[in-house]
């Protein structure tokens, strides 16, 4: 049986600088490009890892590298690279939107931990949680006019939305083509309601960053009765706000893989980094 591949030569052009050297001295190391096609079919199947065809290795190498490349920064380097590449070619469209959605956890990915100490920054609840649909991982991202994701952050599934709000934007850095600081500011950030707090706005617009988020009924209610005392309401452009399907088209596209759409990992670093260069 075949397997379908999805990294073409021109994605591994761009991606193959930035792997890891092999070694100077010992057996030199399992094929990077292969190693990726398996960690690629793993999460768009949602397989078991033991379960990957023979074609693309052994199991415990993809795995094993999911979570190398997750802590030591490969995974970062690589999406840093494809988003200064768009941007460079002026195809990163500066208005962001933000924006989360729920994923469920199989239960497979609530396991303990047996024996052995974790490897690098992991959250004591593995990004794991109850909410009303059972054991949930909820991703928080923000995602470029063109559906690409330049920050992602993971939480466990009952976690809030505005809470997770700076995290994100912190995670937003685009590495210039020339000679300068990465770009962390959009021009503009859309957000539903769920993200119209004081704080919010505050923290945009000390940012010097336009801030076009939609307000809840009940804040509009609160405001009216106070009258004068209310103040104005914040500003909020109908046209601009369109475009915030944008993050709902990224979120959509990410979840056609599988194994984004159910977790089955026991490591939140896994869920968050692992395979969002290769989804973008």
């Amino acid at each position: 049986m075949s397997v379908r591949l999805v990294i073409t030569d021109a994605m591994w052009d761009r991606i193959e600088p930035l792997m890891p050297a092999d070694p100077v001295r010992g057996r030199p190391r399992a094929d990077h490009r292969r190693t990726l096609e398996a960690i690629a079919w793993k999460y768009r199947t949602c397989s078991p890892w033991r379960d990957l065809p023979n074609e693309l290795g052994p199991f415990q190498t993809a795995h094993k590298r999911l979570i190398r490349w997750a802590t030591d920064g490969t995974w970062e380097r690589i999406l840093a690279a494809l988003l200064a590449a768009a941007d460079t070619d002026a195809d990163l469209g500066w208005t962001v939107s933000v924006d989360s959605t729920a994923c469920r956890a199989h239960q497979h990915s609530a396991g303990a931990r047996k024996r052995g100490h974790l490897e690098g920054p992991e959250p004591e609840d593995h990004s794991l949680g109850r909410s009303r649909g059972g054991l949930s991982t909820k991703v928080h991202l923000a995602s470029d006019s063109r559906a690409r994701p330049l920050s992602i952050h993971v939480t466990a599934g009952q976690a809030g939305d505005a809470p997770a709000f700076e995290a994100v934007m912190a995670g937003i850095r685009v590495p210039r083509s020339g000679h300068g600081r990465p770009r962390t500011r959009p021009a503009v950030v859309l957000a539903d309601r769920a993200y119209s707090s004081r704080a919010i706005r505050g923290h945009l617009r000390r940012r010097g960053i336009r801030a076009v988020i939609s307000q809840p009924a009940d804040q509009i209610g609160h405001r009216l009765r106070r009258s004068r005392a209310g103040g104005r309401p914040p500003g909020f452009d109908v046209e601009t706000y369109k475009e915030r399907n944008a993050v709902e088209r990224c979120i959509a596209r990410r979840k056609q893989w599988r194994g984004l759409a159910m977790r089955t990992d026991k490591r939140g670093i896994a869920s968050s980094k692992g395979i969002s260069c290769v989804t973008s």
